[in-house]
């Protein structure tokens, strides 16, 4: 379980933050066994009804992969969404040219730019498959919200791969012990950042 993380208001958006209280927590676990992560059971101290379940498997392909997490129930219900690192919008808040992966070239491994079609001809390459299920089971709010934290969490995940890829030469040297030691250590300055800011 993770430790509880502070949510200031001013993340969210203006019609979120007339129903939310000054201050709330989030609490959630995750499970990693890669190459298939799953991120659950978030608790969110004052919506019980509220929870997100994303489960990642990791493929040695460039996402041609139907059905991998093989759930017929789920597939008349929902959508499929490619993200490329390098050519799909973000938030422009969030733009970095230094994590512009069509700018960004490793000095360590000689990885990138990324170019058109770089999907087909990058070799190697890696595909990180995620399935998200997100409910918010409140009447008058629930399809606004569940929408509103599908495209908070889609541009999490290509902000961050776009990140994982244009940072390569600071962590490919790493060992997974220490490559752990730097996720927890980001994790609680990240927390510490958050709980630094005043409502």
């Amino acid at each position: 379980e993770t430790p509880p993380t502070m949510v200031p208001p001013s993340k969210l958006p203006s019609w979120a933050r007339a129903v939310t209280p000054r201050i709330f927590y989030i609490t959630e676990k995750a499970w990693n066994y890669y190459p298939y992560t799953i991120t659950g059971e978030p608790r969110c101290s004052f919506l019980p009804k509220f929870s997100i379940y994303i489960e990642t498997k990791y493929e040695d392909n460039c996402g041609d992969s139907e059905n991998i997490f093989h759930s017929d129930k789920i597939l008349g219900d929902h959508e499929v969404s490619f993200l490329d690192i390098a050519f799909d919008e973000i938030p422009e808040r969030y733009y970095r040219s230094l994590e512009d992966p069509r700018f960004f070239s490793s000095a360590k491994t000689g990885r990138g730019p990324l170019r058109e079609g770089w999907r087909q001809h990058t070799r190697p390459i890696m595909c990180s498959y995620k399935l998200v299920s997100v409910k918010f089971e409140v009447w008058g709010l629930q399809t606004r919200v569940e929408q509103f934290v599908h495209k908070v969490i889609r541009d999490i995940l290509l902000i961050g791969h776009r990140q994982a890829f244009t940072w390569v030469d600071e962590w490919c040297d790493m060992s997974l012990e220490e490559v752990r030691a730097f996720e927890t250590q980001m994790q609680v300055a990240t927390n510490q950042k958050l709980g630094s800011q005043h409502p």
